[in-house]
């Protein structure tokens, strides 16, 4: 037996649960969080990263998170600029999609310390008009900020394929905690949420989306990057519009982008 494999393995699968400790996701029914001033960005609590979810069932961080280039986003602007009305369905499919996250304690676990939340588009909105409305300004305020309920519906109760969030932010002004020790805490021990995810290389996503046009009969065990695969709430990959029909075009596309 190899030691040395095993412990690394070992070594890897705690990682990963550590990882996933730093993240929290709405379970169903009611709850309520606290978002706190982001340590590593002290004017803007909200942080954006782009994901393409099952891409080869997996999900990757896409590169534009940080400013870099995306081969897959490169290719979805391609399908889309052809003015063929397939293809530019297939460019949107390939963009990758904004989730962003925001650093919170969970009311009643407060000791747990602090958390990332990571919603959609609509939340996101929600969040940003309060903080907009001059009646409410900044709900992070460690001593005037508000809390924030929330009520998660199961898709079953939603009626829909993913559910439902619902978000209210609460008129009372209230502080993070009274606790000295544990506010100190709150803002001290906060991880950099964009180094929980791997950033995979140029020459890494091309090859992903060189399987993803021409798949195999291999299957892969949808994950992120790094293994973390409950933080970003991936949604389904919808099937291609008049696949074959459209495979030759698709290949000679990639074919162009990444050979001329």
């Amino acid at each position: 037996m190899d030691l040395n494999a095993i412990k690394t393995k070992l070594e890897s699968l705690q990682n990963q649960t550590t990882t996933s400790n730093n993240f929290w996701k709405p379970e169903p029914g009611n709850q309520v969080v606290r978002v706190v001033p982001y340590k590593h960005n002290k004017d803007n609590p909200f942080i954006e990263l782009y994901f393409h979810y099952n891409l080869g069932n997996k999900t990757y961080l896409s590169p534009v998170s940080h400013g870099r280039p995306d081969p897959v986003q490169e290719f979805a602007d391609k399908l889309k600029s052809t003015g063929d009305k397939d293809e530019w369905i297939q460019g949107k499919r390939l963009e990758p999609k904004m989730r962003t996250f925001v650093p919170v304690v969970v009311r009643g676990r407060e000791s747990e310390g602090v958390k990332f939340w990571g919603f959609g588009k609509t939340v996101y909105q929600e969040l940003l008009s309060v903080i907009a409305d001059p009646d409410y300004g900044d709900i992070t305020d460690p001593l005037t900020g508000r809390d924030i309920g929330i009520e998660r519906q199961t898709p079953a109760e939603a009626g829909n394929q993913y559910g439902k969030t619902t978000v209210r932010v609460k008129p009372n002004q209230t502080p993070i905690t009274d606790n000295k020790t544990l506010l100190e805490s709150v803002f001290e021990n906060q991880v950099d949420v964009t180094e929980l995810y791997t950033e995979p290389s140029y020459d890494e996503l091309k090859e992903a989306l060189a399987g993803y046009l021409n798949p195999t009969d291999e299957t892969d065990t949808t994950t992120t990057s790094n293994g973390v695969t409950a933080t970003t709430s991936p949604t389904t990959n919808v099937g291609t519009t008049s696949t074959t029909k459209k495979t030759d075009d698709v290949e000679d596309a990639f074919d162009s982008l990444f050979n001329s």
